[in-house]
Parts: structure tokens; C-alpha cells; sequence
């Protein structure tokens, strides 16, 4: 899921390569699928509201890792990152759930 950009060019700790922060939902969608394109994701991707509802609900920021069953409840839920980022245990977690 694409949230709030954790530090866009106009931000107060601005990355350089970043977007400026959307101020739409169509420049979040642009940017999103903007990433989408650069890194060549073929998983379906979902797009945070402007309320940042999603990101509120699951303190995503500043990266954060859900895997939903199925039965669409959580299946694993990562720490918050950077340090708690373990995209090992996601791909562990996923391989037990899919048997791939």
C-alpha cells in the first residue's frame, strides 16, 4: 500500500530522489504508479487514502509489513521499520501460507 511519503522533496527532512508530498489523491496515484512502473511490481497495489486512513489504522509509516490470510484477516504483521523491517520473516511467513 502506498502511503504519505515519509520525506518528500518539500518536507521538512527532504530525500532527494523523493516526489514532492501529494496534495491530491490523483498526484498520490501518479507517484504511486510512478514506483509501481520504476520497480516493476506485478502484485496488486493499493493507494491510501488523503485522510491517511489506512496508515493511521496500521501505523505504516515508516514502513511496515501485512500479510492478509485468505479469510482476509492479518496474518503477519511486521514491526515498524527501518529496524523492524524483516522482509525475510514476510517471505517466510508467505511461503508457509502458500506452500511456494
Amino acid at each position: 500500500m502506498y502511503i504519505r511519503e515519509a520525506h518528500p522533496k518539500d518536507g521538512r527532512r527532504p530525500v532527494e530522489y523523493a516526489p514532492n508530498d501529494p496534495k491530491t489523491l490523483e498526484e498520490r496515484e501518479t507517484v504511486a504508479n510512478d514506483c509501481i512502473k520504476s520497480m516493476k511490481l506485478t502484485i496488486p497495489f493499493l493507494i491510501d487514502g488523503m485522510e491517511d486512513t489506512a496508515n493511521k489504522a496500521y501505523s505504516g509509516w515508516p514502513d511496515r509489513i501485512y500479510i492478509l490470510g485468505t479469510d482476509g484477516k492479518i496474518a503477519f504483521k511486521g514491526d515498524r521499520g527501518p529496524k523492524g523491517f524483516k522482509p525475510d520473516e514476510a517471505k517466510a511467513k508467505l511461503k508457509a501460507l502458500t506452500g511456494k
